[in-house]
């Protein structure tokens, strides 16, 4: 570790120095530059810039003190300095500084590209070294072993003593430990097999084999290892309680854990790759597969059961690759995809079944089941809101109207209206006439008569009137999802369009389109219930109304009214949401000039109309939450 931390220093060091070597090379290339071939480099310049790119900014120095540049189109790095009075050499020296580039040189031209850093190349792993010697003249063979692979001693024997060593495949794995000095190779053999609880034989074409002991032997067949080889391994303690076990090991390799847990339990395993590293377990009361679990958890290496055979490697192998459906009760498989975690979604292949509503999940056994895990948590069931809307709108108006009018028409009129309730009443030229033949003769007054086409409205009239809407439709959607109601009319109006055909004898070509326009009160509430059935409710309502036409052709002006509202009820409780109010007055008149104004006579020479209306719209909500 030590050794990794002085090669990582001295890594950063070399960089350290290496970029101040480069930029010292540099400022010594832009002042020979300066003196002979670039003296523009030599200029003062002022300048204040704000988010220009670095590639622009320095573009626009070379060309305003004729400076020879090429850049590279990546350097598009934003920029925000302000230079008084400074070279145009320490501005390019400044900026390769602060935006690490390399500046190369050809003749007078200056070439700005990114710097790339070459990375020192990483300590090579070191294999450890296997302390074994042979003396070729005595035969003599010395061997140091201290928690070696038996694969590597076995390797290390054959080259150095030019003598066959092999060992069984259920040894691949085994760790091995002993101090011999100077003895002959057969009986180093003997003796080193003696010390770790193997058998060695020497076969007639000069082959040492390296076995396990007869009783071990024995004991695989019914895949147990004698209890005796904990000794083996220090560190390690397993204590077996009928179908549990306690176990505590410090920083002992994960193959000497499984192998003594294997043997306690009975458990018969095979081994497809060796299985590396070390653990630290402590751990009391759990069966074999819960600690096979802790143990490999955080590796490369998992493990399947297959009948009575628990199979151990590497997590991508053939073998250990498992495909299991999990089908869904109440989610929908397209969604709940997107929330899986991505650590547990690592080395796991993950396809949608829509027909069944699963997902069909490939990979290791541990992976697999974490994510099964996680499904059956978040497949829960969604709760369904009904949502009752009760839409009560109040309109209110009154209009009176007064005046009289008299005039000339087209023709005669007949004398024709209404008295009661109102009064609203057309006179014609014979009954103006009857009247005023009446009045002559009185005193002084003598009237002469109108002509047959005039005629004589009076009009006194009031109305008023109060109206009363109301609607209850009902809504529902599932917990978080929007649901939406939408109640409206709509109206046309005609657009003329004129286009003009011909340069040299234009024609006038009429279209004629209607358009509509909508007018409609929506509601659009998002429910979310919580975990004590408490439901937030996102409230958005919007009315708009049509008012008068200024033509008829002209599209209708609109009234809007529209809020918004966040709150939070009970199950069951209801909600009034009110205020959407709309008020209108309008006092309109034509009379005769100066004579409408005067009171009382104004009655006489005038026409008025007085309109008052009000709109009040209430809304009563009543969500209810039902599985």
């Amino acid at each position: 570790m030590r050794k990794i931390i002085l090669i990582t220093l001295c890594a950063l060091l070399f960089v350290s120095l290496h970029a101040q070597d480069r930029f010292v090379a540099v400022e010594a290339k832009l002042k020979e530059l300066a003196v002979k071939d670039a003296l523009g480099l030599n200029e003062k310049v002022e300048l204040s810039v704000n988010g220009v790119a670095l590639n622009e900014f320095i573009r626009g120095i070379a060309v305003s003190n004729s400076v020879n540049v090429s850049m590279d189109p990546a350097l598009n790095e934003k920029i925000y300095n302000n230079f008084t009075n400074v070279n145009v050499a320490d501005v390019f020296l400044f900026l390769s500084k602060k935006f690490d580039l390399d500046m190369t040189f050809i003749g007078n031209i200056i070439s700005f590209t990114k710097h790339i850093e070459t990375k020192p190349e990483p300590p090579k792993y070191a294999q450890k070294q296997i302390n074994i010697s042979f003396d070729k003249n005595t035969g003599f063979v010395s061997i140091d072993l201290n928690n070696d692979s038996l694969q590597l001693v076995a390797k290390e024997l054959t080259r150095v003593a030019q003598k066959n060593v092999v060992f069984s495949p259920e040894l691949n794995g085994k760790i091995v430990n002993g101090f011999i000095q100077n003895v002959s190779f057969d009986n180093a053999m003997d003796k080193l097999a003696f010390s770790n609880d193997l058998k060695i034989t020497k076969s007639d074409d000069d082959f040492y084999l390296i076995e396990k002991r007869d009783k071990d032997l024995l004991a695989s067949k019914n895949g147990l290892i004698p209890k005796n080889n904990q000794s083996d391994v220090q560190g390690l303690s397993i204590k077996r309680d009928n179908n549990y076990m306690t176990v505590d090991a410090t920083n002992v390799p994960i193959s000497d854990i499984i192998n003594m847990a294997s043997a306690e339990m009975g458990k018969d395993y095979y081994l497809f790759t060796e299985l590396k590293g070390n653990s630290t377990v402590k751990i009391n009361h759990v069966t074999y597969d819960e600690l096979l679990t802790n143990v490999l958890n955080g590796t490369d290496f998992t493990y399947k059961k297959q009948d009575d055979v628990y199979l151990f490697g590497d997590r991508n192998l053939e073998g250990l690759r498992k495909t299991k459906l999990v089908q869904l009760k109440y989610r929908t498989a397209e969604k709940i995809t997107d929330f899986i975690p991505g650590d547990l979604k690592k080395g796991v292949d993950i396809k949608i079944f829509p027909d069944l509503n699963g997902i069909i999940l490939s990979g290791s056994q541990p992976r697999i089941d974490e994510i099964e895990k996680f499904l059956m948590q978040v497949d829960r069931v969604v709760p369904v809101v009904v949502i009752q809307v009760m839409i009560a709108n109040v309109s209110k108006s009154k209009t009176l109207s007064t005046g009289i009018e008299a005039g000339l028409g087209k023709s005669p009129k007949a004398t024709e209206g209404t008295v009661f309730p109102g009064l609203d009443l057309t006179f014609s030229s014979s009954a103006l006439n009857e009247l005023i033949d009446g009045i002559n003769g009185y005193g002084v007054v003598n009237l002469g008569n109108v002509t047959p086409n005039f005629y004589l409205s009076l009009k006194a009239m009031e109305s008023q009137g109060v109206l009363k809407l109301r609607s209850t439709p009902q809504l529902a959607t599932l917990n978080g999802n929007k649901a939406t109601m939408s109640i409206g009319e709509t109206q046309y109006y005609l657009e003329v369009t004129n286009n003009v055909i011909g340069t040299q004898n234009p024609q006038n070509q009429l279209s004629q389109t209607y358009k509509s326009v909508n007018a409609d009160l929506s509601l659009t509430i998002t429910p979310v219930v919580s975990g004590d059935e408490q439901i937030t409710l996102d409230i958005a309502v919007k009315q708009s109304s049509f008012t008068a036409r200024i033509s008829n052709t002209a599209p209708p002006g609109q009234i809007t009214r529209d809020f918004q509202s966040l709150l939070r009820v009970k199950n069951g409780d209801m909600v009034m949401l009110g205020g959407l109010e709309e008020a209108s007055a309008n006092d309109s008149g034509s009379g005769v000039p100066f004579l409408s104004r005067i009171p009382i006579i104004k009655w006489f020479f005038s026409s008025r109309t007085r309109t008052k209306s009000k709109s009040k719209l209430t809304i009563f909500i009543k969500p209810t939450v039902i599985y």
